[in-house]
């Protein structure tokens, strides 16, 4: 298997990554079982059937929240805010209390908190970061919290949460930095203000795709990447998901003598919940599985120069992105991704997973390897197709292809 051709066959040109990473943002808003993250997994359904793949569907239920009246009217103005799920309303009246900044000492009884978060790229409400000035306001008798996820694209970053439960019996609301100033100011002197947070809310169809090739040998290769997300999510997912596309077609050509199976995943921002439900389904037995490749958030995307007044591109793949594998595979990775920022220094995974590969990790999959990270649009409305960097994408590719077949190629 020539190394040359195995890296440059047409299914992992630059081309036609950007072609699949452009129909992915088509489609447009991708939280699970909405209207976009249907028409993606249609659309990966018929590609894997396309490859040669036996497609199944795996259908659960997940959260849903369609904002109605989500704001807060501080005198003659009227702030935006995201409402956190899974959602608290405040009752069809809003709820009307003096503001209070939790990070000034003191009751919060009967108040609307307000926590400034310090800046970084957030994702997830159970992290500590989030998870701890929450509560802690929530404990000192808040009956609102206002959340300002500071960040670099100055937009209210929506966080990932569990599925099951809201996260506390108040509601919880996201603030966008560059609107805070008005907020936090009445915070600092206990001005009064009205909270609304409505919409409808509920479960809907997700659905999970699955493709699978058997070959004439017992060990399995599995390839996994989610596909939805809070926003359009093109940086965050739209790399991962074309990848997998490519994947899907590389694989069978080298490696068709094992079992493949390909993974598609929706339910993400409910912290994994459709890659829980794949795994105990449709995982295969971990000793039989060769190789688990996950392809998670910022796999591929631009890096860009922070002014204090807005983001300039650059030319250079951000290194934000981290590749985590089993310890048997630290140096393979760290040569297939060689001059890849962010990506050429992999890091074993008994130092900490994070995302769906930790899902995986637990799962107690012997041989692994994943990429994951935040881009600077990460989980925000900006997540569009100018965070694609063309050249960054086809080097990941690239680098997938080089790793699967130093891992796999003893066994072939």
């Amino acid at each position: 298997m020539p190394a040359a051709e195995t890296l440059s066959s047409a299914p992992l040109s630059v081309e036609r990554l950007m072609e699949d990473v452009r129909t992915y943002a088509a489609a447009g808003n991708k939280q699970s079982g909405g209207a976009g993250d249907r028409s993606t997994a249609d659309w990966t359904a018929e590609r894997l059937a396309a490859s040669g793949f036996a497609v199944q569907r795996q259908a659960f239920d997940a959260p849903f929240f369609e904002p109605g009246r989500c704001e807060l009217l501080l005198g003659n103005a009227a702030i935006p805010l995201i409402a956190q799920p899974l959602v608290v309303a405040t009752p069809p009246a809003g709820t009307s209390a003096p503001l209070r900044l939790t990070d000034i000492g003191g009751t919060l009884e009967g108040s609307i908190a307000v926590v400034r978060l310090p800046y970084r790229r957030w994702s997830s409400l159970i992290d500590a970061g989030v998870r701890k000035p929450v509560a802690d306001a929530v404990a000192r008798g808040a009956v609102a919290v206002i959340v300002v996820t500071t960040g670099p694209t100055g937009e209210a970053l929506l966080l990932n949460a569990r599925g099951d439960s809201p996260f506390a019996p108040v509601p919880i609301a996201l603030l966008a930095p560059r609107e805070a100033g008005p907020v936090v100011e009445a915070a600092q002197a206990g001005r009064a203000a009205l909270l609304h947070i409505q919409g409808q809310a509920g479960q809907r169809l997700a659905e999970n795709i699955i493709g699978q090739r058997t070959g004439p040998r017992a060990p399995w290769v599995v390839v996994s990447t989610p596909r939805s997300g809070w926003t359009d999510c093109v940086g965050e997912r739209g790399p991962g998901v074309a990848i997998w596309l490519a994947l899907a077609q590389w694989l069978p050509r080298y490696f068709g003598s094992y079992n493949i199976l390909m993974v598609n995943n929706s339910g993400h921002e409910y912290e994994n919940l459709g890659a829980r439900r794949m795994i105990e389904t449709f995982g295969p037995p971990p000793q039989q599985t060769a190789l688990w490749l996950h392809l998670g958030a910022n796999v591929a995307t631009r890096d860009w120069h922070e002014l204090p007044d807005r983001l300039l591109p650059l030319a250079s793949a951000d290194p934000f992105r981290f590749l985590m594998t089993s310890d048997d595979l630290v140096a393979n990775a760290r040569a297939a991704f060689r001059k890849q920022p962010g990506l050429e220094t992999a890091y074993s995974s008994a130092e900490g997973a994070a995302g769906e590969l930790q899902e995986i990790v637990k799962a107690g999959y012997p041989r692994h390897a994943g990429i994951f990270g935040a881009h600077r649009q990460h989980h925000a409305v900006s997540d569009t197709l100018d965070t694609i960097l063309p050249d960054a994408l086809h080097a990941a590719a690239r680098g997938c292809c080089a790793l699967i077949a130093s891992a796999l190629q003893p066994r072939i």
